[in-house]
């Protein structure tokens, strides 16, 4: 995983999707919706995420961190 900074590109890029496409509280609970959503089919056994279970747990775990910084929620004291 990358540790650098934006570009001034991926940073207009950005302010422009949350500014213009969805804020960031509303992404922050989307992502959790899929995550649930996902989460759930994994353990109850779907057949259509099966075979990608390892890339579901790095995207849960990915998607969790997008959204805490997006809107943290679960990391507040």
């Amino acid at each position: 995983m990358a540790t650098e900074n934006f570009s001034k590109e991926v940073e207009t890029r950005l302010k422009d999707f949350f500014t213009h496409v969805i804020n960031s509280d509303d992404m922050a609970k989307t992502i959790r919706q899929v995550n649930y959503t996902l989460s759930l089919c994994a353990m109850r056994g779907c057949e259509t995420v099966e075979s990608e279970i390892e890339n579901i747990e790095d995207s849960f775990y990915w998607l969790n961190k997008l959204a805490e910084v997006l809107d943290p929620y679960l990391e507040v004291d």
